[in-house]
């Protein structure tokens, strides 16, 4: 099949839910083990963050935003650990 488009997806049936159920649980027959799940672990207790509204002057948040783009993270994290280091 050189290109996507040769293939006839009008007439390529879908996959049931039964049969996926099925696959998997063939795989792990096969593997002899549970797959584990996918998505992100959860965090810990000491890890969670409560979420919080608070209003910051618009240079603060505009020096907030160019030092996440500069270091490639979330504004958000800039201005905790700012906060992390003060109350430390």
């Amino acid at each position: 099949m050189a290109k996507e488009k040769e293939f006839p997806f009008k007439s390529a049936r879908r996959v049931t839910d039964a049969e996926v159920k099925a696959a998997l649980q063939a795989i792990e027959k096969k593997l002899g083990e549970k797959r584990p799940s996918r998505g992100r672990p959860p965090k810990g207790e000491k890890e969670k963050y409560s979420p919080v509204s608070i209003r910051l002057h618009p240079k603060v948040l505009q020096w907030a935003k160019r030092e996440a783009k500069k270091r490639g993270v979330g504004y958000q994290t800039i201005i905790n650990e700012v906060l992390l280091k003060k109350a430390a």
